[in-house]
């Protein structure tokens, strides 16, 4: 499970992994995780100093505590990832989707939003963007943040692609610099399009919201963590569905 706590103007997200998606049912391990992402806001959010943490509300270290967990429950789990976001002003605002239970579910999301404005109009554009980021999985909240090799991969694919056009060497470069853009577009969460509204881009809705928060909002970034990611799973429009439950 992936699992999320917050305190004022810190939160945390872990991702505690178990052997089969059932285990996740389990009350004992599902409380286990709350009390590992609890211990997580305590730390600078590395897994290595999260598992040697004193557990939440126990005297045992996080892997100590998973250790007993395995022999009560009777299957193997491991604290796989951590982090920790914090904002001096504002607030980190979290999403959980497909939640089991309050704060834990298969994708967990934190957002940082500096301002000093308003903190339930911040929290609710940033439970906004948090969902988005959920739906999109974007590479970077900006441009600059998009690994260097990353895009040079992309702009070598565009390249070939367009070299193979047999078109005139200008034109070639005007078919690589659409296509960039386009990459950017789609893959920097600031230059997306909101999947909430479906037509102002992230940055543009950050932005009308400081009028209701009452004052400048930035973006000091996001995290994103999806259980067992790297394992390719069906799912669907997973865009469109993050929209519906926005509207409930």
């Amino acid at each position: 499970l992936v699992g999320i706590a917050a305190q004022g103007r810190k939160a945390a997200v872990v991702e505690v992994n178990s052997e089969t998606d059932f285990v996740a049912r389990n009350e004992q391990f599902q409380d286990v995780v709350k009390r590992v992402a609890a211990t997580a806001l305590d730390t600078d959010g590395s897994t290595d100093a999260v598992a040697k943490a004193k557990i939440a509300g126990g005297d045992k270290n996080v892997a100590d505590a998973l250790t007993d967990a395995i022999a009560t429950i009777g299957e193997n789990m491991n604290l796989r990832r951590s982090a920790v976001m914090e904002v001096a002003n504002g607030v980190v605002a979290s999403y959980v989707h497909n939640s089991v239970s309050d704060g834990l579910g298969k994708i967990g999301v934190l957002v940082a939003l500096e301002s000093t404005g308003d903190a339930a109009a911040l929290a609710a554009i940033g439970k906004q963007v948090a969902m988005h980021v959920a739906a999109t999985n974007p590479l970077a909240a900006t441009r600059d943040e998009v690994p260097a090799e990353v895009a040079a991969r992309e702009k070598a694919i565009f390249s070939e692609q367009a070299r193979e056009s047999g078109k005139p060497e200008a034109v070639i470069e005007k078919m690589i610099e659409g296509r960039m853009r386009k990459f950017f577009e789609e893959s920097v969460l600031l230059s997306q399009v909101f999947v909430i509204d479906g037509e102002n881009t992230v940055e543009q809705a950050l932005k009308n919201a400081e009028k209701d928060v009452g004052a400048a909002i930035a973006l000091k970034g996001f995290v994103r963590m999806a259980l067992g990611e790297g394992i390719e799973k069906e799912e669907g429009d997973f865009a469109a569905e993050v929209a519906a439950l926005s509207k409930k």
